[in-house]
């Protein structure tokens, strides 16, 4: 296993690398310039040449990604654009409230899945199963934004329970009853999403198990059922489930970008906003980045827990 984990993490090496290029230039392929939003309207050819200069944009593109490459080789990924701080500092000021929210809102929305996704395969063909089913549905289905707009005018505007967004009130004093009631709303837009594409896969995973010989056996023997689903058949029916966390986890990093506009999180899903707008290309490398080391973390950390659900798997 150790060795498989060390050739994965080599792999890994040039997959960042290609990730990075197409990035760098991708990004760098939008219309427009970056020193566009920045300098006065009023600025000569010459002051913008100038400030192109001192940005290095007046360099060809090639040029542009190795220098950056050689910055980032050294732990530097940069300057903002449009405030001037290094990007790791900006990045590492927002990641923490975008994990909190999204470390929640995984967790929450898989207490939820995970029973009902249960339940709604062993009472199949049930009103509990067309209602588990139906909620399944609509959280896959409505978008993130209708449904945090519609909890905001209901649950913020009429009702006046929560917050409209932020993270904190302003002038407040921060604390922990502060946060939570900041975290109702969001959390529970976004495990409304997650719980729904949960459901599926538990359901659907459970059904194939359930109707195993060996479950038949364990019953005839006169096990408990709740022995039965939650010992034999959901320890093999984890397979799929671990699939679909593993495609979660990277969430943790990237963010929800759009619940995160909606709700004026100030995570990395609102710094990638703010950053595109003001076209920050070098923040959003930096973004992109993380984004990417988080999905082959994700990939590499499902293979480990394959092995562990099914001890049949083994890496060579």
């Amino acid at each position: 296993m150790f060795q498989y984990i060390v050739r994965r993490i080599l792999i890994a090496i040039p997959v960042i690398l290609g990730v990075t290029i197409l990035n760098f230039f991708i990004i760098n392929l939008a219309p427009g310039n970056p020193v566009d939003m920045y300098v006065n309207p009023s600025a000569t050819p010459q002051q913008i040449a100038m400030e192109k200069h001192a940005l290095g944009l007046d360099q060809p593109i090639i040029i542009q990604y190795f220098h950056w490459l050689g910055q980032l080789i050294q732990g530097n990924l940069g300057f903002s654009y449009s405030t001037r701080e290094p990007v790791t500092s900006l990045i590492a000021s927002h990641i923490g409230p975008t994990m909190m929210l999204m470390g929640i809102s995984l967790i929450v929305g898989y207490l939820i899945a995970i029973p009902l996704g249960i339940i709604s395969a062993r009472k199949q063909n049930s009103w509990v199963d067309y209602l588990t089913t139906g909620f399944s549905f609509f959280g896959v289905s409505v978008p993130h934004f209708f449904l945090g707009l519609g909890v905001i005018y209901l649950f913020a505007t009429k009702v006046l329970l929560f917050p409209t967004g932020g993270m904190n009130t302003l002038g407040g004093n921060s604390s922990f009853s502060d946060l939570f009631v900041h975290l109702v709303l969001p959390v529970a837009v976004l495990a409304t999403g997650i719980a729904g594409n949960m459901i599926r896969y538990v359901r659907s995973s459970m059904l194939d198990v359930l109707g195993k010989d060996y479950l038949r056996t364990a019953k005839a023997k006169g096990l408990r059922q709740f022995i039965i689903t939650n010992k034999h058949a959901l320890r093999n029916a984890l397979i799929p489930i671990i699939t679909v966390i593993g495609i979660d986890i990277p969430m943790l990093i990237g963010g929800a970008i759009v619940t995160e506009q909606v709700f004026q999180w100030p995570g990395l899903g609102l710094l990638t906003i703010q950053s595109i707008s003001s076209r920050d290309y070098s923040t959003l490398m930096g973004i992109n980045l993380i984004a990417a080391i988080a999905v082959l973390l994700a990939n590499l950390l499902t293979d480990v827990f394959y092995a562990v659900a099914d001890p049949r798997i083994r890496y060579e």
